[in-house]
């Protein structure tokens, strides 16, 4: 067989923006409303699981806040992340299972207008990617069993798919 089976191509099942803040409040606030302009959905915030003392949070304050986008929207949004970095990412950003993430230093170098009144804030990037052939076996209700081994994500093969897609550089 010269052609690879469409069904093992590799896609973006998802990708989730996160700003951690650390505390609620004010900070946390503006920091949605950055990933709301970003992304166009309603965040989620993230609660504590436990009280540290010494970061002075308390167990379910609301210390960060997360949106997940999908499609053609999630491509667009990791070309403008990559763009930030340059196309460069370590081979430790990548997981055993095939996904990935990256961190970026300022959210005004995606492309929106810096606001005083906002500030300036960091934000991680995840991706978690899937084969086109899904995977819904793992999922399904009846009759589940496990992604075969041929068919399961590794880490060797992302790397490869970010290479040639973005024509990306590991460091």
């Amino acid at each position: 067989m010269s052609e690879e089976n469409p069904m093992k191509q590799l896609k973006i099942a998802k990708l989730i923006l996160n700003i951690s803040v650390g505390e609620s409040g004010d900070r946390l606030t503006r920091a949605a409303k950055v990933l709301e302009q970003l992304s166009g959905q309603q965040p989620v915030f993230s609660r504590a699981r436990y009280t540290v003392r010494t970061f002075g949070i308390r167990r379910n304050e609301k210390i960060a806040c997360h949106v997940t986008i999908r499609g053609d929207k999630a491509e667009e949004m990791l070309e403008r992340g990559l763009k930030v970095k340059e196309f460069e990412l370590l081979k430790k950003n990548f997981g055993e299972n095939g996904n990935f993430g990256f961190g970026i230093q300022e959210h005004i170098d995606l492309g929106l207008k810096y606001d005083p009144s906002t500030g300036i804030y960091g934000m991680d990037f995840f991706v978690v990617m899937k084969r086109a052939g899904g995977g819904r076996v793992a999922v399904r209700r009846k009759q589940q069993s496990r992604v075969g081994k041929p068919h399961r994500l590794t880490k060797a093969a992302t790397q490869k798919w970010f290479i040639d897609k973005y024509e990306g550089i590991l460091l």
